[in-house]
């Protein structure tokens, strides 16, 4: 219901604004300061959506939260957005949610109706079962080897092994 509200009155309130705005410094002033507005509206969208993006994932490398980061960017993002959108309130409450001590404001007063979960976060991967120390754990292909033209063993081989031409004078771990 307050969402229906604020669809109803915020129209109005703008077009009330732009009335006194309009009639203080004229059509073209107030126009030129709408379009300045979604102008820096747009800029303000790609440099603190991308500062907010890597500020994020800086966090995350580094094992920390990543709420604080996030919630600033969404709030320069909003900010951003309400500029872009005509009306001289949108604008005000912009450059609000530009200022951050509004914005720590904002944050504390929502951590207030918030309730947090406890999320843990583990260094091993979920698919791989825990091995000991020095354990290393691989895959591996065998390859045959394209036939050679000598079929003869090498001379230096001991006997028992000339007549396996599968095995010469390897360890058994690869095949040559």
């Amino acid at each position: 219901m307050r969402l229906l509200w604020l669809f109803i009155v915020l129209p109005i309130v703008e077009i009330a604004l732009f009335i006194q705005v309009g009639g203080l410094i004229g059509v073209w002033a107030t126009l030129g300061l709408v379009v300045l507005a979604a102008v820096l509206g747009v800029a303000v969208i790609r440099s603190q959506g991308t500062h907010a993006w890597l500020q994020a994932q800086r966090s995350l490398a580094e094992l920390r939260d990543p709420s604080r980061p996030l919630a600033h960017g969404m709030m320069q993002i909003l900010a951003g957005a309400l500029l872009i959108v005509p009306g001289f309130l949108t604008d005000i409450l912009a450059l609000l949610l530009l200022i951050p001590p509004v914005r720590d404001l904002i944050m504390r007063r929502a951590a207030r109706r918030m309730r947090v979960q406890a999320v843990h976060v583990s260094r091993r991967e979920t698919y791989r079962p825990p091995y000991a120390d020095g354990v290393i754990d691989a895959d591996y292909v065998v390859e045959e080897a394209p036939p050679s033209r000598d079929a003869r063993p090498p001379l230096d081989l001991p006997e028992d092994l000339e007549d396996d031409p599968g095995r010469r004078g390897n360890s058994g771990w690869t095949r040559h």
